[in-house]
């Protein structure tokens, strides 16, 4: 209030009361309207100010939620138009009580908007403090959600490419054994009544090459098996040092094979799994569809740390033996020679038959390249 000629009880009850309304409504809206709250309590002060006493409770409840809710430089502009609006309320109560000093410093005018700009200071500097604090604690945190959402996204990820991987070497082998099967039970089946012998023979190789099967997907299963469990299983996987035994598994059911080699192997067994992965997928579609070929030839050359890979048959024309293919074999050896920067071709040879062709770079192996158990 005034120096002298104090107001009315009543005018003082309402300044109270809307000072306090003022102070409820910025308490209460200080988290999503920390603006509209700065403006309503510059108007309670230009309102309220003429009429007894300065009170500037409810900037400084804004100003401080500004800068806690806001942002600093929201702070800062609200702080220069609170002081303006200050310094009006001190003039006008100036002007409507001529001669009369401004409560409840008992100063004029500039003096008392000098001091309640320090008050509205103290509590902007409070505000921006516990402010930056708040935002730089909700930073950390969003920083830390994002982490777990990308941690998650890469294990999801990684799980897709394990499952890819775990697809193709299921398909590798299923499809190659089932293939070598149903060649063999077909041959024997159909030569039981003229020559029981070569049946009997066809039938123990069948025998071998389910047995062989079960111990790759033994030795697949063994790579899932959780850590502790038994390790009999893990054997390494196969390489190009197991090309020749793969070569006469085909012969035997009946597909006439030549492999040649050229150069000293490459030692990463990652590539040498892959080497042998598209020979066998080679002549497992030649055994299904080449049925007329009567050679098919598999070579494999190694030279200033490339590999290339060629299995070409001349059958006449494209058959199938009773065995349908789901088209992931051709999928999957795309896969695998991407792992090494390479190119695979496939389609009709030069003259007949068809002819399969990988080129893979030793040098520019992905690290996404599988490991070989």
């Amino acid at each position: 209030m005034f120096a002298s000629n104090p107001p009315p009880a009543w005018i003082a009850v309402a300044q109270l009361l809307a000072v306090v309304v003022a102070a409820a409504a910025i308490l209460l809206f200080r988290r999503r309207r920390p603006w509209l709250l700065v403006f309503v309590a510059w108007l309670v002060c230009l309102v309220v100010y003429p009429f007894g006493s300065t009170d500037v409770l409810p900037m400084l409840l804004a100003l401080y939620a500004l800068a806690v809710y806001g942002s600093a430089r929201a702070a800062w502009i609200a702080f220069a138009g609170s002081v303006a609006v200050a310094a009006a309320s001190s003039y006008l109560a100036v002007w409507a009580h001529a001669g009369g000093t401004v409560a409840p410093f008992g100063a004029d005018a500039p003096s008392s908007a000098s001091q309640f700009a320090v008050i509205m200071l103290i509590a902007t500097l409070i505000g921006v403090t516990v402010g930056n604090r708040r935002r730089y604690l909700k930073a950390l945190i969003e920083r830390a959600h994002d982490l777990a959402r990308e941690r998650d996204q890469q294990a999801q990820l990684a799980t897709a490419l394990e499952r890819s991987r775990i697809a193709r070497e299921m398909h590798d082998i299923v499809s190659h054994s089932l293939t070598v099967m149903v060649t063999l039970a077909d041959g024997s089946a159909a030569t039981i009544d003229r020559n029981p012998e070569r049946a009997a023979e066809a039938m123990r190789h069948v025998a071998e090459t389910g047995r062989a099967a079960l111990v790759d997907m033994r030795r697949m299963l063994g790579v899932l098996a959780e850590p502790g469990t038994s390790t009999e299983s893990l054997a390494p996987q196969p390489g190009t040092a197991a090309l020749p035994e793969l070569v006469e598994r085909f012969r035997a059911a009946g597909l006439p094979v030549q492999l040649t080699t050229a150069g000293a192997p490459i030692g990463d067994p990652n590539l040498q799994l892959t080497v042998y992965r598209i020979v066998q997928e080679g002549l497992t579609n030649a055994l299904r569809y080449a049925a007329t070929a009567r050679l098919v030839d598999v070579a494999v050359s190694h030279a200033d740390g490339i590999v290339q890979v060629d299995v070409i048959d001349d059958a006449a024309a494209a058959s199938t033996s009773g065995v349908v293919g789901g088209g992931n074999g051709l999928v999957g050896m795309r896969e695998r020679v991407a792992l090494y920067g390479g190119v695979l071709e496939a389609g009709p040879g030069t003259v007949r038959g068809w002819r399969l062709h990988a080129e893979l770079r030793a040098d520019e192996a992905s690290p996404n390249s599988e490991d070989v158990a």
